[in-house]
């Protein structure tokens, strides 16, 4: 077996050979806007999978997998070239999800933008269900500031009490 890292070095080699290639050898008129996102590479190195988009429509990434399925011997000899192991992986094209995904992220926030200007519209006129500021002031500070309130007053539980008091039969250091 191989360490994971090895295999992660073909694989971005053979990313960077097979967009090479594509771009310098092969001349399909089939094959459209194709951009290589990524490779991986299984473990054993025995086999690639290598991820592409294609800019267009429905039909244009059709014609473009047909291409990439024609011209798959010819990329996979190259790819044996240029990287030198002992067994050259055998290549898999998979169209990748990314563009999609993007796509339904992108509705997914134009949705929440939406709901966003719907509520702001909403709460332009309107007012808070309570006062506008709900906490309590004294109504008259003079008569504040003269009489001493009930947390400046001490309170029975705050009263040292008689278990409290340190007694003079018991404690203290003994004297002869």
């Amino acid at each position: 077996m191989t360490d994971n890292a090895r295999a992660r070095k073909l694989a971005d080699r053979i990313q960077v050979v097979v967009a090479e290639t594509l771009d310098r050898r092969i001349k399909d008129p089939r094959l459209g806007f194709v951009t290589i996102t990524d490779a991986r590479v299984t473990g054993d190195l025995r086999e690639a999978t290598v991820f592409y988009t294609v800019y267009g429509d429905d039909e244009e990434r059709a014609a473009s997998a047909a291409a990439l399925e024609s011209a798959k011997g010819v990329l996979r000899s190259e790819v044996g070239r240029q990287t030198g192991v002992r067994f050259t992986p055998s290549l898999a094209f998979v169209p990748d999800a990314l563009p999609d995904n993007a796509r339904t992220i992108e509705d997914l926030l134009d949705k929440a933008r939406a709901k966003d200007a719907e509520v702001r519209e909403v709460s332009t006129g309107a007012k808070y269900a309570g006062d506008a500021d709900p906490y309590r002031k004294p109504e008259d500070e003079d008569d504040e500031a003269d009489a001493p309130s009930e947390k400046d007053a001490p309170s029975e539980k705050d009263a040292p009490s008689e278990k409290d008091a340190p007694s003079e039969k018991n404690e203290g250091p003994a004297s002869a």
